[in-house]
């Protein structure tokens, strides 16, 4: 908590972009601190990748994996953007993350 407003931090797949939007606003009118994502990587900031070469690829992404753990490190829980169920690998090692540090997790889909 910061103040009287819990901190959530997003987890999810890129891909879905609306839907962290989506979240994103609903949870912060109900009072929240929220962090989200800092580029959308799957869908729409392709000029991110384009002009890197595969060691400075690989760098970057371990980068914000680990960035997005910080995140998960200030918040008092993580909210998962679940699409039709799905979580991928990097999702699930957040998620693993965030229990593994007394977080709470909740999701957009049951």
């Amino acid at each position: 908590m910061v103040g009287n407003y819990k901190v959530i931090t997003l987890c999810g797949s890129t891909r879905f972009k609306d839907q962290f939007m989506e979240a994103q606003k609903r949870l912060t009118l109900e009072g929240n601190i929220v962090i989200s994502v800092g580029l959308f990587g799957h869908s729409g900031d392709n000029e991110v990748w384009e002009n890197m070469d595969e060691g400075t690829l690989t760098k970057t992404k371990e980068m914000l994996d680990d960035m997005h753990k910080r995140k998960i490190d200030m918040a008092d829980e993580i909210f998962v953007i679940n699409v039709n169920g799905y979580i991928g690998d990097s999702t699930r090692s957040e998620i693993d993350y965030a229990l593994k540090h007394g977080k709470s997790v909740r999701y957009l889909e049951n």
